[in-house]
């Protein structure tokens, strides 16, 4: 099997699938680019190029990168979040893929710019097939983006490399509530701050912080206790934090599935979740799932992590669950079977023909 992957984004999950797929035995060839803040040098099975539509550059090293994926000659070519027009043409060298990690958009600040709608809404729902990640996202897709084609559900793994986890934290050593990614409004600012203070004012808080790690816009004053450190961040200077958290919270106010959620299942942190979009599909069984507004139940969820007891229940619960639903072999696993599947029906269709 050979797969020609194309990702100018999320580099880092590409690289976890493009790794696991080929310790399953398929050659993998990722075009990818330096957009990502945890990019770094090309790994061996990696082609860097520009990956935004700038038209008066980068048309040399995408011809020679158009070149080297013909004489791979993949089986099969998947997209997942395209800028450049220019990468278009690779689609015409196998059956193609696409991987859809949203329905609908979040908020606006989540939408697509124009010109990307322009060049790839309907030229994705053109894909041979489509790969979800949710049942939230298959039962949402509306029936006309999908005619045609089989749509196939996949576990979402975490963009954190296994050699990057570190050791799993004892309860007793944890400290403080960590609200990461990007600060924009379908995070839920409102009820989070909301929830925070009422913990903060109850017997049962320890003296813990809540942090928020992460660009964008927070439109409402910072409760007691928090802090925000802005702009991006690399793991590296965030993940030791994260793995000795009490709790990630992850209230949305919309979401598809969340990997932030699955991230910090991988580092064995419970999460705090909304009833919204597929954040209750991802969690495991008894963790705290609360109505969007629902204040109060996310204070009590917040109170009851206070408690070494009962973290120690739900980071083992967490850890668990991660490692039996969405570890990056097992939904490597999965997509080469999607892949397998791709071909033959294409070499069938093409018999038909």
């Amino acid at each position: 099997m050979r797969i020609l992957w194309l990702c100018p984004w999320l580099r880092p999950l590409a690289r976890v699938h493009a790794e696991q797929l080929r310790a399953l035995g398929a050659e993998v060839m990722l075009v990818t680019a330096a957009l990502h803040p945890e990019s770094d040098s090309p790994r061996e099975y990696e082609v860097e190029l520009l990956g935004r539509p700038v038209p008066t550059a980068g048309w040399l090293p995408f011809l020679a990168a158009f070149d080297d994926a013909r004489r791979f000659q993949p089986d099969v070519v998947v997209t997942e979040f395209l800028r450049d027009p220019r990468w278009r043409a690779f689609g015409q060298l196998a059956p193609r893929v696409r991987l859809l990690h949203d329905a609908t958009p979040h908020d606006p600040t989540h939408r697509a710019p124009w010109w990307n709608r322009l060049f790839f809404e309907r030229w994705d729902a053109k894909a041979y097939a489509t790969v979800v990640f949710s049942n939230y996202v298959a039962n949402r897709i509306a029936p006309t983006s999908t005619a045609g084609h089989p749509v196939y559900l996949a576990p979402l793994t975490s963009d954190l490399e296994a050699s990057l986890v570190p050791e799993f934290v004892a309860a007793e050593k944890r400290r403080n509530f960590l609200l990461i990614g990007r600060q924009r409004p379908y995070k839920n600012h409102g009820v989070v701050f909301a929830a925070w203070e009422a913990h903060t004012q109850r017997s049962c808080w320890r003296g813990d912080e809540l942090v928020l790690f992460g660009d964008g816009e927070i439109t409402q004053p910072l409760p007691p206790h928090a802090r925000w450190h802005r702009g991006s961040y690399l793991y590296r200077e965030v993940i030791a934090e994260l793995a000795a958290s009490k709790g990630s919270i992850i209230h949305s106010r919309a979401a598809s599935q969340s990997g932030v959620q699955v991230l910090s299942l991988q580092l064995g942190v419970p999460t705090l979740v909304s009833s919204a979009g597929a954040l209750p599909e991802y969690q495991p069984p008894g963790m705290s799932i609360t109505g969007i507004d629902d204040i109060e139940g996310l204070a009590v969820a917040i109170d009851a992590l206070a408690d070494t007891a009962q973290l120690d229940i739900q980071s083992k619960m967490a850890l668990e669950h991660y490692r039996s639903h969405y570890d990056s072999a097992i939904a490597a696993r999965r997509l080469l079977e999607i892949f397998d599947d791709v071909t033959k029906r294409a070499r069938g269709d093409n018999i038909n023909e």
